[in-house]
């Protein structure tokens, strides 16, 4: 390790050009990392960030919500199973709101698409606020919505209209980063929305107090134990009910493909640059063998420069991507997990340190006295 130090001090330009590559290209994979689980958010945060262990849909309905319809009934009856320790029932539905009243001429020509999302009020699945306050059953009107309709000039005590109707709804409170289907979700009771979305006679197929899916807590039961013991369902975990969002398996395919092509790259880049680097200078490997140095000694310091040297590198990669998000403007998709960063940053030093392997082999067939007499 001193040697390693003292090379890359004694050598800091040419150490500096490979340093600030390892900095671009990390802080590409960040980026890259940050803006994929924003589109990911965009599409599924409401499932994604959701506390259920299991989720129940209608068989065969692909783990969709928009294709599933389940009795409400259900869901008593999926709670007094053993191995449930939580179950509700929600209902989903896509429209659009006015910012005001009807009689709002201003208002009346500004619409928003939205994915209304029906719960039982001080249900698990209810999202945590970040203002204001919850859901009451008591009041059916009342909803609480994303915290990205606050960018279209919704706020806290606005009232709502849906479009298209002159039902109104009174803005209680404020959630964060719960959004399906690329629209901002709007909580309001299950009740409620059932009168909204099944107000035209046989909507429902017949189906009393219909929900689109059950969520659950579990202890210690099995999604195929669960369809053993209920007919005409599916179960499925949250990878499952993730999939089921339309363009979320494509979306993530995409991303991550990019993301593990970049770390390829990196590692290729790093094990050229010190493949090079190794091969001139073999003669300052031939001296040191020539004076005792082992194999093992002489490729542990060309290790340790590539762990310093990509260290430092991913560090100061993860700073330009967390100072890049302060500026990002508001409305950009962009959700940098640390888990993600801690994953991607330890990939890099990894493959970063395997590339490194590959001038290996060439150390060790340094003959010190081939390499003494051969000039630099």
């Amino acid at each position: 390790m001193f040697l390693a130090r003292k090379e890359l001090w004694f050598s800091k330009k040419r150490f500096l050009l490979i340093g600030f590559i390892i900095v671009l290209i990390s802080w590409l994979v960040f980026m890259l990392s940050g803006l994929g689980n924003g589109l990911s958010d965009l599409g599924t945060a409401a499932i994604r960030y959701s506390p259920m262990d299991l989720a129940i849909f209608e068989e065969e309905a692909e783990f969709t919500l928009s294709k599933s319809t389940l009795p409400g009934a259900m869901v008593d009856e999926v709670s007094q199973l053993d191995g449930v320790t939580e179950a509700a029932g929600l209902n989903t539905a896509i429209g659009a709101v006015l910012k005001g009243t009807l009689a709002d001429e201003e208002a009346a020509n500004k619409k928003t698409s939205v994915m209304f999302i029906g719960i039982e009020p001080g249900s698990f699945i209810e999202p945590r606020l970040v203002s204001g306050k919850p859901l009451n059953a008591d009041e059916e009107k009342q909803v609480i919505v994303d915290h990205s309709l606050a960018l279209e000039g919704f706020a806290i005590g606005d009232t709502l209209t849906l479009n298209g109707s002159e039902t109104e709804f009174e803005i209680v409170g404020m959630i964060e980063n719960q959004k399906l289907n690329h629209l901002p979700a709007i909580y309001l009771p299950l009740d409620t929305l059932r009168d909204v979305k099944y107000a035209v006679p046989g909507s429902d197929m017949g189906i009393e107090e219909a929900v689109s899916s059950i969520f659950i807590q579990v202890n210690g039961l099995t999604a195929e134990q669960l369809t053993e013991q209920i007919d005409g369902i599916e179960v499925g975990d949250k990878k499952a009910a993730l999939n089921g969002v339309p363009g979320y398996s494509a979306e993530s395919g995409t991303i991550n493909l990019m993301l593990w092509l970049l770390v390829f790259i990196s590692a290729f880049v790093v094990a050229v640059f010190f493949y090079v680097l190794t091969t001139q200078k073999t003669q300052q490997f031939g001296v040191m063998k020539a004076i005792g140095a082992s194999n093992g000694f002489v490729i542990l310091t060309v290790v340790s420069q590539v762990f310093l040297l990509t260290s430092l590198s991913i560090l100061l990669g993860i700073g330009l991507t967390y100072f890049t998000q302060i500026i990002l403007p508001e409305g950009m998709p962009f959700n940098l997990l640390t888990e993600h960063v801690v994953l991607y940053g330890l990939t890099l030093l990894g493959t970063s340190l395997l590339g490194s392997l590959f001038s290996v082999s060439s150390i060790i067939k340094i003959d010190p006295i081939t390499a003494l007499g051969r000039a630099e």
